[in-house]
Parts: C-alpha cells; sequence; structure tokens
C-alpha cells in the first residue's frame, strides 16, 4: 500500500528484499523491525512477502554528489545519484528519519497464516512450471521458462521467460487461465535477469553479484576490461549468462580518475638526451613502463611525472632525472 506523505515525516526507512524474484526495495514504518522480519509490501507485481534486509543507509551529513552521506533520505530527490546503493552506511540499530516524497510503507507484518500459505505456494510453483512448459510446447511458442511465482496477497501467478524475440502468447494465457483459474502474467526477460532470478556461483566462487548484491542491472562494456589492462578472452570475463561480468564495473571509475593524472600509453617523456615511450600505465603498481628505441625498459613512478600547462606536455621531475643519470 502507498502512502503519500504531504508533509515530512520521522520513520523508520528498512531494506526489503524478495525472496522469489529477488528484488530489493526501500519500505518505511512507524516501529523497529530487524533483519529476518518478514512483512507484506506493495511490489511492482502486488502484494507479496518480503524479508527485511536491514535498515536503510543513514549518515549525519547533507548530501554530496560523489558521496554516501545522507542525512535526510528524499525519495523524490533528482539530486540523489546513490538510488542504487543499498549496503553504504548502514546503521545497526534502525534509526528514525526525515522522509519526504512518495513512499512504499510496508502494508502489515506477515502473519502465521500468511508465511503457510507462502510456503504452500512454493512448493506449487515447480509443478505449475511443468504445467506451463507443456502449453509451450502445444503452443509451439520459442520460449523458455525460468521460474514461476504466486503472490501471497493476491490470486495470480507470474511466469518469467527469456526468448530471443517477442512472443505471442496470448492462446497460452488462456490456457493456463483454465488450468490456475486465476490471474496470470507472463513475464519477458533478458538473460542477465535469469541469471538473477535463479544465482548460482560465479567464476570467483562467490554467489552471482546480480543475485546478491546489485538492484539495478547497470550496462557493462568492453572498453571496462581494457581500461583495467585485462584478458580480453571472452571466456575469462563473461558469466555464466554469456555477458560481460557485473564485476568489470566496479573499479572502472577508479582507473578512469587515476589515468587522467598520469601519461596515456604512446606518449614520450625525455629524460636526459633520450626519448622514452610509455607501453603501460599500471594503476595498481602506481608505475609507467617506459621503453627506449634499444628495447632498454624502466619503471617510472607517478609522483615522478607531471603534466605543464604552458608547454602542454608531460615531463619527468627533476630529482628522478638526477637519480637516473647518475
Amino acid at each position: 500500500m502507498s502512502k503519500r506523505i504531504e508533509e515530512p515525516e520521522m520513520a523508520y526507512v528498512y531494506v526489503v528484499r524478495n525472496p522469489s524474484y529477488n528484488d530489493l526495495s526501500l519500505c518505511a514504518w512507524d516501529n523497529i523491525l530487524y533483519k529476518g522480519t518478514n512483512v507484506v509490501y506493495e511490489t511492482k507485481f502486488g502484494l507479496d512477502l518480503g524479508v527485511i534486509v536491514g535498515p536503510a543507509p543513514v549518515s549525519r551529513q547533507p548530501y554530496r554528489k560523489g558521496s554516501c552521506d545522507v542525512d535526510v533520505i528524499d525519495f523524490s530527490s533528482s539530486d540523489n545519484d546513490c538510488s542504487s546503493c543499498s549496503s553504504c552506511c548502514v546503521s545497526g540499530e534502525p534509526v528514525k528519519v526525515e522522509v519526504k516524497g512518495d513512499v512504499d510503507y510496508i502494508d502489515h507484518l506477515a502473519t502465521p497464516q500468511e508465511m503457510k500459505r507462502y510456503e504452500e505456494n512454493s512448493r506449487k510453483e515447480e509443478a505449475a512450471l511443468r504445467v506451463c512448459r507443456e502449453k509451450v510446447i502445444k503452443n509451439k511458442l520459442n520460449m523458455k521458462l525460468v521460474t514461476a511465482h504466486f503472490l501471497l496477497a493476491e490470486n495470480k501467478v507470474i511466469f518469467f521467460f527469456t526468448a530471443e524475440e517477442r512472443v505471442d502468447f496470448r492462446d497460452l494465457v488462456k490456457d493456463l487461465v483454465q488450468v490456475f483459474k486465476m490471474r496470470i502474467e507472463l513475464r519477458q526477460i533478458g538473460v542477465r535477469d535469469e541469471s538473477r532470478l535463479l544465482g548460482g556461483l560465479s567464476v570467483c566462487g562467490r554467489d552471482y553479484c546480480c543475485h546478491c548484491i546489485n538492484t539495478q542491472m547497470d550496462p557493462v562494456t568492453i572498453k571496462m576490461a581494457k581500461e583495467q589492462n585485462l584478458s580480453l578472452n571472452s571466456m575469462k570475463i563473461s558469466g555464466s549468462c554469456g555477458r560481460l561480468l557485473c564485476c568489470l564495473a566496479y573499479e572502472y571509475d577508479y582507473y578512469m580518475e587515476e589515468k587522467a593524472g598520469c601519461p596515456q600509453e604512446g606518449t614520450r617523456l625525455r629524460l636526459g638526451r633520450d626519448l622514452w615511450k610509455v607501453v603501460e600505465v599500471n594503476i595498481l603498481s602506481r608505475k609507467l613502463t617506459l621503453e627506449a628505441n634499444e628495447g632498454r625498459t624502466m619503471f617510472l613512478p607517478f609522483e615522478d611525472v607531471y603534466y605543464d600547462d604552458e608547454t602542454s606536455q608531460w615531463h619527468v621531475s627533476q630529482d628522478f632525472i638526477e637519480d637516473f643519470l647518475e
């Protein structure tokens, strides 16, 4: 149930996770709730079960761009660039904060009867998938069913599927309505969303990032791998979904910021009478690899190179040149 707050109010705001399709939401409640509490709240599909993950991120300073410090959580503010962040600055105990804008309030705490119904629905989902697969074959549809979910507080079942192109499933819906006698919703998702729903172990040996920590499926590009000097072998930088690993985006901004403060590969630097070419920029060791015409190589620390605005050129510090020539 959505509640429009006309004037600022003080409330507890929590991160709520849906265990069925792995969505994270921010929801308000008037009392203290702790991690693991089962609640019923409004999702994009309807009223459903959620689990409290913890208090929403809270800090003490006014929001600054590029910072996670916020004292007032304003869900309607377009200046808040931390909308995808769900784990920074989390306090140990719930704290009442001033809430502005449209806020989704938790509808109510889940009752024992609702928890029993949720367990029954979970057991029915595998059987519902089998029935739906039979109907898909009957209607000769080119689609792959991923999972099914019965909403807790509404008479509706959702089927998630992937397909290479748009699917006309009107006849399929009619067949399913005759079987389940309830509202049917089919949602086409991408291959990345399939991994997010099902979960699994990535190449690092941990759960998929999209399944356990990411709340948004942000785009990942091959440029991110290039800037971090990673192997461009698709087998090494792709996840089980066949797309580029989500973690390629985690340190990309840091690499770009650091590289902005040092010469690019191909830049030539003068040391004494010789010109040396930058062949590698190593952000982790904070050193440049230089190469001379004769094939000689050397390492130059970042702190020993600077940019001269007057000449618009990169130069090596005099101290390093003197030590090098000695």
